[in-house]
């Protein structure tokens, strides 16, 4: 929606690239946030237990983005509207480091030694099921309405619908329980008073490796979901054929998240994150050319390729690498800590980053190829720094 409305009808402009990276600005000032909702949220989760933290942070951001689908735009409230969708997309990204780090705490805290690679893949399906139900709901109230009606209300139509998740996912949370780790340390009194310090104080190294790996893993997942619909569309493709191709490889690629986590089990996850961040930075070159291609076949196999291929490798485990570096008591904390610092330097600022570098370069797309090339190292060199703990207990 930033590309195909928010643009237009909340940040208007004379202007259509300034229009878009003001929608991208609105985007990544989320990610800005997450760090601080990572303190806030984990800390509830260390302190007091997995479950309850995951029915606040669903809560906020079921309410977010119902809000956003009844927001005025600007031809209505003027100035109001863009401040107002800013601040709902604060509030999700306050809430999202929460619902994730509980999330994936759930399955790996849950899962036998030998299938945590699998178990942690499984979280992580959501964003890519995200983008599906996302895409399905976008495609089908555009061919619903007419170009008009869908700019007026038809795009309101997927974000009041997430109500439903909203609902479904408290009645799942309410039938849950804590996670044995959680369970394990409250029953030994060992739950930190203050996690964050602990974090900082001994496992500061850790953050610092967490972040880098998660450079390679956001930073393409919002090229590949975000950016590309703006660059592909502006070359004259049609846009629901172009969220079609992200839909079909979203599809398929919840198939290569389960495959991946799976693989990471036999062989360990750092071969297959390695080998998927050295995949990334040879496979960015062919896929941003195949876009620029004018081709419509050539763009789509290069989208389906980058979500059904590509981005599981290392999408699939990133949840499981960060939290089994971490001890269960600051587990929480720690995992979420490096995982949004990670998102709030790369993943939120990539779409406006590659905006911008295109308009800096007159268009040419080398300098966002190398931008991903640049993450896809930090990352593997972060990762080699990885403690290797496939097959063992998680808290031993």
């Amino acid at each position: 929606m930033a590309t195909a409305v928010f643009n237009v009808h909340f940040f208007p402009s004379e202007d259509a690239t300034v229009s878009s990276m003001l929608a991208f600005a609105s985007f990544a000032l989320a990610f800005v946030v997450r760090p601080l909702g990572g303190v806030v949220f984990s800390h509830i989760g260390d302190r007091i237990g997995r479950k309850k933290t995951l029915v606040i942070t669903l809560t906020l951001m079921g309410v977010a983005t119902m809000l956003m689908g009844v927001l005025p735009d600007y031809a209505a409230i003027g100035v109001a509207a863009p401040i107002l969708l800013t601040f709902l997309r604060l509030v999700q990204g306050l809430a999202l480091d929460g619902e994730w780090g509980g999330g994936l705490l759930l399955a790996v805290e849950y899962a036998p030694k030998n299938k945590r690679g699998f178990y942690g893949a499984v979280p992580q399906i959501g964003a890519l099921t995200g983008l599906v139900l996302g895409n399905i709901v976008t495609i089908v109230s555009r061919a619903i309405f007419p170009e008009d009606a869908f700019t007026e209300f038809g795009w309101r139509i997927p974000f009041l619908l997430s109500g439903v998740l909203l609902v479904v996912g408290l009645w799942i949370r309410s039938k849950i329980d804590e996670t044995p780790s959680f369970r394990k340390v409250k029953a030994e009194g060992t739950t930190e008073k203050l996690p964050i310090a602990t974090v900082f104080k001994h496992y500061w190294r850790e953050v610092l490796i967490s972040t880098g790996a998660k450079f390679i893993e956001t930073s393409t997942f919002f090229i590949f979901a975000t950016f590309s619909i703006s660059y592909a569309t502006g070359f004259g493709y049609d846009f629901t054929a172009v969220l079609g191709f992200v839909l079909a490889g979203s599809i398929i690629g919840i198939g290569g998240i389960l495959f991946y986590g799976g693989l990471s089990d036999r062989i360990g996850r750092k071969k297959v994150f390695l080998g998927g961040s050295v995949a990334v930075a040879i496979f960015v070159f062919p896929y941003l050319a195949m876009l620029s291609s004018g081709n419509l076949a050539l763009a789509g196999i290069a989208i389906i390729i980058s979500f059904a291929i590509i981005w599981p490798t290392y999408g699939s485990l990133i949840g499981t690498v960060l939290a089994e570096n971490f001890a269960p008591e600051i587990r929480y904390t720690g995992a979420s800590l490096g995982y949004q610092i990670g998102a709030a330097l790369v993943g939120g600022p990539a779409p406006l980053i590659a905006t911008a570098l295109l308009t800096a370069f007159s268009g040419s797309w080398i300098p966002v190829a190398l931008v991903v090339v640049f993450c896809a190292v930090v990352s593997f060199i972060s990762v080699s720094f990885v403690k290797v703990r496939h097959n063992e207990d998680l808290d031993a």
